[in-house]
């Protein structure tokens, strides 16, 4: 056992880490808790003991108490690859790729073999959008240790990204059969089809009889339940069951509204159209296309239509752009949304930004002349965008605000979109981002397309005309047979994208009228109207 000094730990300390450890897995951080004081207390330098405080504060959702005790971790041990993981994973939700490089890459320079390491690696990669690295790592850790059930349940994630639904199905009824509560594992399952009876659901339904599972746990059952009930038609329980998901969500995440509220405002105070056109130049790269906008308004298969071209690469939801901001403005503040992200955006200069951009995707964009990075929240880095890859084109998507508020608050999310667990909190977010949007259309006319995920969904073709003559490339057939597409999809939508496209979900809002009355009764304080659009 390793430690911060040459002296091996006394054995009642072994014993100790050892308890604690047990109790942390045991689902008991409080207990753990004081295990980890007795043992800091005794000895200050014991590394494990550190570590043990980082994983506890992990449970415990306190983000940067975790990061400090990793920190701890790596400066009693600097090879001790698992708190690198750690720190990379951790810096990742912070925001602050700038930091989470240099954690994954002591992570990967220290890498034991460890599964448990090795898995944290593979969701770092995750985050980073590339699912071809992130597979290679999981499976490293499946290989070390082949039951695990994480690791089998991250596996089966990636496959259903990558389009290898039949795979991904077959993982996790291996999983199940072996464990066959795992909460996760059943939401993943039933993501991947369309229910047909409601086998899985009575299945579901006798697990979160059980109130004693931590929230996170509820939260993938719930949503699991929710979604095939859905698939059944039967309404009422089926938002019954997303109601109980969101309750037991928003008790896992933190989510900070008066942040991300001075963030906004600071957007729409400094970038102005002045700011666009002073030291105006950028990186003169035409191959990007940014699809953007709120999650679970069309945006996948936008891209999708877009990509069947034979000219276009799929790169998927990439993070380098706003993680290329953050890296130049050496963004460094303990809340992820600020007003000074946008206060130190502004001064970065547009043209390393742009070539950042480029560098930073050049593994994930293909060899094809155009790419399209369709990851939604950029719409926020519209003139940021504007200035550092001005022959770069943006194409938005927009959706009827009740449909576009419900679809999210009806999926359960990794670590994105802490305000969707909400109904007022949603619909208060996209109130923000309708006036941004509203804002940047003002401002920046003419500098990007707006596309109605209703109007395409109902009528194709005409609308994926308008979409490649703005993109400015020549019409091919193939951009109507999308759904044909065996590219991965990293997002909610990677089952339902490969389908043709269809108005099911059009007005499916009103299915839950009266439950839905707080949110839309939020966007209409805000000032977002039916139709919005």
């Amino acid at each position: 056992m390793a430690t911060g000094s040459n002296v091996r730990a006394a054995p009642w300390m072994q014993d100790t880490l050892r308890q604690g450890f047990a109790l942390l897995a045991a689902g008991k951080p409080e207990q753990a808790s004081e295990c980890a004081r007795r043992l800091l207390g005794a000895k200050p330098d014991l590394v494990e003991g550190h570590f043990l405080v980082g994983l506890i504060a992990v449970e415990l959702k306190q983000n940067w108490t975790a990061v400090s005790a990793f920190g701890s971790v790596t400066k009693l041990k600097p090879d001790h690859a698992a708190a690198w993981a750690q720190l990379a994973r951790l810096f990742m939700i912070a925001g602050q790729p700038g930091r989470a490089d240099t954690a994954l890459a002591k992570a990967v320079k220290h890498n034991d073999n460890n599964p448990l390491v090795l898995d944290t690696i593979g969701a770092v990669y995750t985050q980073l959008g590339d699912q071809e690295e992130a597979s290679t790592w999981i499976r490293r850790a499946l290989e070390r240790q082949p039951g695990n059930v994480n690791y089998q349940v991250n596996l089966a994630n990636n496959l259903m990204f990558r389009g290898e639904l039949d795979d991904a199905e077959a993982m996790l009824k291996q999983t199940l059969a072996a464990n066959p509560d795992n909460p996760n594992a059943h939401w993943v399952l039933s993501s991947l089809r369309k229910a047909a009876d409601r086998n899985h659901i009575d299945v579901l339904k006798k697990l979160v009889e059980d109130k004693e599972r931590s929230p996170q746990a509820m939260a993938f059952l719930y949503y699991g339940l929710g979604k095939e009930l859905e698939d059944l038609e039967a309404w009422d329980e089926a938002f019954d069951a997303f109601q109980n998901g969101a309750v037991a969500r928003r008790k896992t995440i933190e989510y900070d509204e008066r942040a991300e509220i001075e963030m906004f405002e600071a957007f729409g105070d400094v970038f102005t159209a002045n700011w666009l056109e002073e030291n105006a130049g950028g990186h003169d790269d035409r191959s990007p296309i940014f699809v953007v906008g709120q999650p679970r308004t069309g945006t996948t298969l936008v891209e999708r239509i877009i990509t069947s071209h034979s000219q276009v690469y799929s790169a998927g939801e990439l993070r380098q752009f706003g993680q290329a901001v953050r890296r130049l403005a050496d963004y460094r503040e303990p809340s992820r949304y600020s007003a000074k992200l946008a206060q130190q955006a502004a001064g970065v200069d547009c043209v390393k930004l742009g070539k950042a951009y480029m560098a930073t995707t050049a593994k994930l964009r293909g060899d094809l002349p155009r790419f399209v990075d369709k990851l939604p929240p950029n719409y926020l880095y519209v003139p940021l965008i504007l200035k550092a890859l001005p022959n770069a084109k943006i194409v938005h998507l927009i959706r009827n605000p009740m449909d576009a508020c419900f679809a999210s608050f009806k999926q359960l999310f990794a670590d994105a979109y802490p305000h969707s667990y909400d109904q007022e909190e949603m619909a208060r977010h996209h109130a923000r981002y309708f006036h941004l949007m509203s804002l940047w259309r003002e401002r920046f006319p003419g500098r990007f397309f707006d596309i109605s995920y209703e109007e395409t969904a109902g009528d194709l073709e005409p609308n994926a005309r308008a979409l490649i003559e703005f993109l400015e490339l020549p019409w091919e057939d193939a951009c109507l047979n999308f759904h044909q597409q065996k590219a991965a999809v990293t997002t909610a939508s990677a089952v339902q994208v490969r389908k043709p496209a269809h108005t099911k979900s059009v007005g499916r809002w009103r299915r839950y009228e009266e439950q839905l009355e707080p949110m839309r009764r939020a966007l209409e304080a805000a000032r977002v109207p039916d139709s919005a659009y």
